[in-house]
């Protein structure tokens, strides 16, 4: 039988899931040994793969790239987790929303600037109107809280998925 296939993906947000996620220490070898890690910042593929059963995505959807990729993992994952305070709520990249767009790339892009005034526009996303949480544009089967969540919680989650349980992680909530 193979093993079950478990994605991360990173979205906007400062990487502090992703921390705490390495933060299992010996941990990891655990999950690992009984689940393939098939996509995310620490695996060199390109490409979010198909017949994904459980997927990590850390932060908020803030721009055409993240609205994308978004909805590839949603059609390519069984079980989709919210995965910290980013994701769940949109919390930090969210703070630029009374903002607005064109302002808020004034002021880093002209105003901050001393040489290169110029907005980006070649190779660089473009934003959306709002950052928001994920659950905004897709199905969320599992809401892991915290800023970032703790190693002991995210260890919890992924033992009870890996074996089958129903998740028992205290501030976690189901979607859907």
């Amino acid at each position: 039988m193979s093993k079950p296939r478990v994605a991360t993906v990173w979205l906007d947000g400062c990487s502090g899931c992703h921390m705490s996620l390495v933060d299992l220490d010996e941990r990891l070898l655990d999950i690992f040994s009984r689940a393939d890690l098939v996509y995310g910042p620490l695996v060199d593929v390109k490409e979010f793969p198909e017949n994904v059963d459980v997927c990590l995505v850390e932060g908020a959807v803030s721009s055409e790239d993240d609205l994308e990729r978004i909805h590839k993992v949603r059609a390519r994952t069984k079980t989709l987790i919210a995965f910290g305070d980013c994701a769940v709520t949109s919390n930090v990249p969210g703070m630029r929303n009374p903002i607005g767009v064109p302002p808020l790339l004034r002021r880093a892009y002209l105003e901050n600037a001393d040489i290169n005034k110029s907005i980006p526009v070649i190779d660089v996303p473009g934003l959306l109107p709002e950052s928001r949480p994920i659950n905004r544009f897709v199905d969320v089967d599992i809401f892991l809280p915290g800023c970032p969540p703790h190693a002991d919680l995210i260890y919890t989650l992924l033992d009870d998925l890996l074996a089958g349980r129903t998740p028992s992680v205290a501030g976690a909530r189901f979607g859907r």
